[in-house]
């Protein structure tokens, strides 16, 4: 069974010329962390709400560049039975930026919080650890991470 992707945009924001490119890019991460019949969402947001995201739920009153919220629902409709597993918000100028800080393209953050999103969903927590601008990472969610990164290299959302 395929699995359920929802794109979305921050209401006073632009859409970005490369949001039709994001669904496709999901699907196919899902398939290799064996997604099956599940519904995700992902909502595209500025620094000021992701802040505000980030101290109501986390206690941080900073913006972050993703953030990841677990559900465990069912629902049923014409198409099937459908799991929903959560929700992921990623701060639009956090991809700017941190692809800056990690001299790497745009498209290549963007896929890697999306990655990283998903992994969250899917259980895995990194603890302290966070991708270092230079450094391996150690633990088993940010392995995984970099292994399906690097099988989705040539994927493109962002063109350069």
């Amino acid at each position: 069974m395929a699995n359920r992707i929802l794109v979305s945009v921050q209401e006073n924001l632009e859409t970005p010329s490369w949001f039709e490119k994001v669904e496709d890019f999901i699907s196919l991460a899902m398939k290799k962390l064996k997604f099956d019949g599940e519904e995700v969402s992902v909502m595209f947001v500025d620094n000021e709400y992701i802040k505000v995201l980030n101290k109501e739920y986390r206690n941080i009153d900073a913006a972050t560049d993703v953030l990841s919220f677990e559900a465990d629902g069912e629902y049923e409709d014409d198409e099937g039975k459908w799991k929903t597993v959560g929700d992921i918000a990623i701060s639009i100028e956090m991809i700017r930026e941190n692809a800056e800080y990690f001299e790497i393209t745009e498209n290549d953050e963007l896929k890697r919080l999306l990655v990283h999103g998903l992994l969250h969903l899917n259980g895995m927590d990194h603890g302290e650890e966070h991708i270092e601008k230079g450094a391996k990472p150690e633990c088993e969610m940010l392995v995984l991470q970099e292994k399906i990164l690097d099988e989705l290299k040539d994927e493109m959302i962002i063109e350069s």
